[in-house]
């Protein structure tokens, strides 16, 4: 047979697709290999393997193998693809903002992002997974699941074969930083350390477990406080710039939370004293109005945190603090997703498990009672 029958092209990658006419030739379709081939030699075998079949008539067109693109249209890069999923995916502000910046800044660019969608191979994963910065594992492992998740999409699309993305465990990372939960004593500190307008935002994050962005859209016809019950039912994030209002992070973010009755006064007092009248009012607004920026935040946070000795507490610990507590205080897993508006077990467990080196204190506490008792070991 010819050896000059279709078509063999390196890719950038490296590895080469072989292409070919069916049985009508130049008049009809254009199909290209169901893989790509390590070497131009095993590409050409294939080629002859094909040719051998159209000249005997056993050749069928693959139901795997989608015709390559038509003479002179372009060709759809992997790149392309992911900006026609981005667009059409359906996801909340943040989720959007955060896919945007992982595409821009690690898929999209050369080599992967140039190459045509249909020649992406296991390889050309594995050496640009291979690149990512291995000192940043959780965003290594979003990075990676997101573009699994596109190629997953490109094979229900018909777009290509099979899917390329098959690194195991890519997807997952393991925490590299292990939370100290505030103790009770860091906690009063950092109230007393807080501006006073913001002090009830504090004791509501550690004690009721809340969210940054549900803290901020909090209003005050969401308190009941005969009740003492927070209705959750909003979040607010900040995404290109501006300050967009929605659903919690999850469905079963909408709840109502119990607030600990020792922190009542101090949540009855902040509703009279820094409050405005009108149902909708929020909480705990920015300065000049509006709802209060995590960088705003940031400047009596950083403060209070110092004052009360934990400089490396974040905000966002406060919600793990207030979940190890209400761990500690008894609650089941159940009762636990419940507070902290959790859809799935596992980040629950998590502060069950925190809760469990209480044993060690608890232990420590029973050998002191012997010891005042004079008791006998």
């Amino acid at each position: 047979m010819s050896s000059t029958f279709g078509t063999v092209v390196r890719l950038p990658s490296g590895r080469y697709r072989a292409q070919f006419y069916g049985p009508e030739g130049k008049r009809g379709r254009r199909y290209a290999g169901p893989t790509t081939f390590r070497t131009k030699a095993e590409a050409r075998q294939f080629l002859a393997t094909v040719h051998n079949d159209i000249a005997r008539g056993k050749w069928m067109p693959p139901d795997d193998t989608a015709p390559a693109e038509a003479p002179g249209a372009p060709v759809l890069t992997l790149a392309a693809y992911a900006e026609q999923w981005l667009a059409h995916r359906d996801l909340k502000d943040r989720t959007r903002e955060h896919y945007r910046k992982l595409l821009d800044a690690r898929i999209l660019g050369a080599p992967l992002g140039g190459l045509p969608l249909k020649s992406v191979t296991a390889d050309d994963v594995r050496a640009w997974y291979a690149k990512l910065d291995k000192s940043t594992p959780t965003q290594r492992a979003h990075t990676y699941g997101l573009l699994r998740t596109i190629l997953g999409d490109a094979v229900r699309d018909g777009k290509i074969a099979a899917q390329p993305a098959n690194i195991r465990g890519a997807g997952s990372a393991k925490r590299t930083v292990t939370i100290r939960p505030a103790t009770l004593d860091e906690l009063r500190k950092l109230v007393d350390n807080t501006p006073a307008q913001f002090q009830a935002m504090v004791l509501l994050a550690s004690w009721c477990a809340m969210r940054f962005g549900e803290l901020t859209e909090l209003r005050r016809n969401d308190v009941d406080i005969d009740a003492g019950v927070i209705r959750i039912r909003r979040a607010v994030v900040r995404a290109d710039g501006e300050f967009r209002i929605g659903a919690p992070k999850s469905d079963a973010g909408r709840r109502d939370v119990h607030i600990p009755p020792h922190i009542m006064p101090l949540i009855r007092a902040h509703l009279v004293e820094h409050v405005e009248l009108a149902a909708d009012a929020l909480l705990f607004p920015a300065q000049h109005g509006g709802h209060l920026a995590p960088g705003s935040m940031a400047r009596w946070f950083y403060a209070a945190r110092a004052a009360a000795g934990r400089p490396d507490l974040r905000f966002h610990d406060l919600r793990h603090s207030g979940a190890v507590l209400a761990a500690q205080s008894g609650a089941t897993l159940a009762e636990l997703m419940g507070r902290l508006g959790h859809s799935t077990p596992q980040a629950a467990l998590r502060y069950q498990h925190a809760a469990e080196g209480r044993d060690r204190v608890i232990a420590e506490a029973l050998s002191r009672l012997a010891e005042n008792g004079n008791g006998v070991g």
